[in-house]
């Protein structure tokens, strides 16, 4: 999504660093404690951004060591690194938020770090100076959980705003139901995997099942789960999601932002989530032109920046 932000103003000098932390969670990421999460030093996650910067030769900086910089633009606010804090920050919805759950409720009611709530405390660092957010109906969610309204726009977030492009695909199989499964037991929730299949086995009412693996879970466990209660299921761990999604009759999602993509393709879907609640909150569809959106906000605060000595005061939170 970075990449696409800063292909929309390429006259910037970009750089490009992976997900980074401070302190105690920097020491536990060296450690490998983080590998699940995207602040990993060696996880599936960190190798994957790694690829990704390597097969598109992008600008690095790890850290952002070397500094000097006019904007950060990031997916997450769940933790302000120290080197960033007093540059003016855009925010940009990665996707989904989670469930505001018990994490969520202690951390606003004893002021605890953001990340012990995952994605739902999305926003409330109000460190950035501008939020883009996927819909109106998630700058509405947001408003409710105290973001200002006058720090969001709606800009629509790449890779979810254009899912009509995902039909014309070389997927082989069509008309099954799609099973997209979480990694929540390795991000230490709790999954009631038998209970879950009981119910995809209760909407699939014989149709033909293909699963589609989270990338950050156990393929060798998960597939051999699959192939106890459904022997005769396609499981895939790898392979293009969008895709699948477009040719299924149905999609099966525990918590998870490729339900948008269903959604926004008319598919007949199912989530833990509520699912008209989810409907009010897809992504706007704007042909794909969400990252030249969120790049108008940047050069707008640059634009901004560069017009007066300093930006005025805003309300910042570690």
């Amino acid at each position: 999504m970075m990449h696409q932000v800063a292909a929309a103003f390429p006259d910037a000098d970009h750089a490009f660093t992976p997900y980074y932390c401070d302190g105690l969670l920097r020491a536990l990421g060296t450690l490998g404690a983080l590998d699940f999460t995207v602040a990993g030093a060696s996880g599936a996650h960190r190798a994957l951004t790694d690829a990704y910067l390597r097969e598109h030769r992008l600008p690095l900086d790890p850290r952002g060591r070397r500094g000097g910089y006019d904007l950060v633009v990031t997916c997450s606010d769940l933790i302000i690194q120290r080197n960033i804090r007093g540059t003016p920050i855009v925010l940009v919805q990665e996707g989904m938020t989670d469930p505001e759950g018990h994490a969520y409720r202690l951390v606003r009611k004893l002021n605890l770090p953001r990340w012990i709530a995952s994605t739902a405390t999305t926003g409330l660092s109000l460190a950035y100076d501008a939020f883009c957010v996927a819909s109106e109906g998630y700058r509405e969610m947001f408003v409710r959980k105290g973001v200002p309204r006058e720090r969001m726009v709606v800009t629509g977030i790449p890779n979810y705003d254009d899912c009509a492009r995902h039909l014309v695909n070389d997927f082989p199989h069509r008309g099954y139901v799609l099973v997209a499964t979480s990694d929540m037991r390795e991000t230490f929730r709790r999954d009631d995997r038998p209970r879950f299949f009981s119910w995809v086995d209760r909407i699939a009412r014989g149709r033909r099942i293909v699963f589609k693996l989270h990338p950050n879970e156990d393929h060798e466990r998960a597939t051999a789960e699959v192939a106890a209660k459904f022997p005769d299921a396609l499981v895939f761990a790898r392979g293009d999601t969008n895709a699948m999604i477009a040719n299924c009759e149905a999609l099966i999602t525990q918590y998870s932002t490729v339900i948008y993509t269903g959604l926004a393709l008319g598919k007949e879907c199912y989530s833990y989530l509520d699912v008209a609640e989810l409907r009010r909150l897809v992504p706007l569809q704007n042909g794909g032109t969400s990252a030249r959106n969120i790049a108008a906000v940047c050069t707008k605060l640059l634009a901004r920046a560069a017009s007066r000595p300093a930006l005025a005061p805003l309300e910042r939170a570690s």
